[in-house]
Formats: C-alpha cells, sequence, structure tokens
C-alpha cells in the first residue's frame, strides 16, 4: 500500500519560507515511472498544482510560483521537500502531496478525483500569519 505523508510548519510569517516534507511508504519515490507532486488548496478556491519532482529527480513548476519554488528529495529516506520562499498571506492553503503517472505540467487545476493522481496525502494545513 503505497501512503504519503505529509508534515511541516501549520503556521508562518510573511515573508518567511515556507518547508514542507513529503514521507513515502510502499513505494521508492526514485522507482520508475512515477512523479511525486505537491498541490495545494485556498479556502474557497480549488486544487493548484505547485510543481513535482520525477522518479529521476527531475522537475518542473506551475509558472506562476516557479520564481518562489524549490522541490527537492532524499531517495535514503524516501522523502521529497516543498521550498516556497518569501510567503504571504495568499499562500495560506492546505497543502498535498501526491502520486501521479505522468508530468501532467498543463494541468495547474487539479479535480480530487482525477485518475491520473492515484494516491495523496492526507493534506497539511499552512496558514500564513501577516
Amino acid at each position: 500500500q503505497v501512503r504519503l505523508q505529509e508534515s511541516g510548519p501549520g503556521l508562518v510569517k510573511t515573508s518567511q519560507t515556507l518547508i514542507l516534507t513529503c514521507t513515502v511508504s510502499g513505494y521508492s519515490i526514485s522507482a520508475n515511472y512515477y512523479y511525486w507532486n505537491w498541490i495545494r488548496q485556498a479556502p474557497g478556491k480549488g486544487l493548484e498544482w505547485i510543481g513535482l519532482i520525477s522518479y529521476t529527480g527531475s522537475r518542473d513548476y506551475n509558472p506562476s510560483l516557479a520564481g518562489r519554488t524549490s522541490i527537492s528529495r532524499d531517495t535514503s529516506k524516501n522523502q521529497f521537500t516543498l521550498q516556497l520562499s518569501s510567503v504571504t498571506p495568499e499562500d495560506t492553503a492546505v497543502y498535498y502531496c501526491a502520486r501521479s503517472d505522468g508530468p501532467y505540467t498543463h494541468k495547474l487545476e487539479i479535480s480530487r478525483d482525477d485518475r491520473d493522481y492515484d494516491y495523496w496525502g492526507q493534506g497539511t494545513q499552512v496558514i500564513v500569519a501577516s
């Protein structure tokens, strides 16, 4: 059974860097041919794709966030990490990590029942305080 679990601070201050980690069990993040994504949902809005890291370690980001986003991985711990810099209250959201079977970088908005994403973490609430 593949499981993903997000961890990180629930509260950050404006201008700080948000760091979230997704710990994966049941499947290696470096094994063919899956992609490991960060997705968020702000209050009253839909799911927004943030970025991904592939099984090879290559990365892609949502253009609207690319200048502030970095995704990395630690294959020894089977984890991947999101760093989002210069946060503002507009970055307040529930943040999810999810696995996909392809690099669906054109899907900047996602639905929860999108079959391209087969496993999700439970999500972690992040509040950015002004």
